[in-house]
């Protein structure tokens, strides 16, 4: 459990599967806020992990900010502060060469 944020530790995301260290969960995790920084910046929303506490934290342009727990959480939540439904798998984001 987090003593700043009261979320209980991760066991770690699917992504991360085949990290041997915890370095290289700790790179997973930052490659997938980056990620999805990309693809909330349309929605005027962006996302930060900085790999401290369990979580992500989703912000809109103006200051707004919400902790979620983990990606499933960040949709719905995504969905509420931007207004607009958002399909994470639309091909805009899974197809590597518009994917960055």
């Amino acid at each position: 459990m987090c003593a700043n944020c009261g979320f209980p530790s991760a066991p770690g995301h699917w992504t991360e599967a085949g990290a041997a260290t915890p370095a290289d969960r700790l790179r997973a995790r930052f490659r997938r806020a980056e990620r999805l920084r990309a693809i909330l910046l349309p929605y005027g929303l962006t996302v930060h992990d900085d790999g401290m506490v369990p979580g992500m934290t989703v912000s809109t342009l103006s200051g707004h900010h919400e902790m979620v727990a983990d990606l499933a959480e960040l949709w719905s939540v995504v969905e509420r502060m931007s207004g607009r439904t958002l399909d994470p798998l639309d091909p805009r984001f899974t197809r590597p060469e518009t994917a960055q």
